[in-house]
């Protein structure tokens, strides 16, 4: 199924992600900011005000739910008001739909496991193996 020019711009969805004022790490919005930078899904993000983040993204690739999904499972608050919680549904449901009509399977779990495998290879840590990919795989 080919999507024009105008259909591929529709799926580019630009979100603002609010966080909850009480929590251990005052600038959650940077900290969020950036671990959302180093995912390949997700196309740009920055804080625009002191507790709220804008992201653009790819409809195709990643939703606003397992992103929010992601942030939730990291520790991060976000906001809890019912207006809040309205209008992350409905977008929820929109882009869900939209998903459905393209024909894109809706495994997110799967889609959350990919981001936290990708966001996971890119951090530096001491849970690597140093032994040289040749030494690896010596029988």
């Amino acid at each position: 199924m080919a999507i024009d020019h105008e259909q591929a711009q529709e799926l580019h969805k630009q979100r603002e992600i609010s966080f909850f004022e009480f929590h251990p790490d005052p600038d959650q919005c940077g900290s969020a900011q950036q671990l959302l930078s180093h995912i390949a899904e997700i196309e740009q993000c920055e804080c625009i005000a002191p507790r709220t983040l804008s992201i653009r993204y790819d409809l195709r690739h990643i939703t606003l739910e397992v992103i929010e999904l992601l942030l939730e499972e990291l520790g991060y608050h976000l906001e809890t008001g019912l207006l809040y919680k309205l209008s992350h549904a409905l977008y929820y449901y929109t882009e869900q739909v939209q998903r459905d009509n393209l024909g894109i399977s809706n495994n997110s779990a799967v889609d959350t496991k990919m981001v936290f495998m990708n966001r996971y290879q890119h951090l530096l840590h001491g849970c690597r193996d140093s032994t040289p990919e040749h030494l690896r795989h010596y029988k």
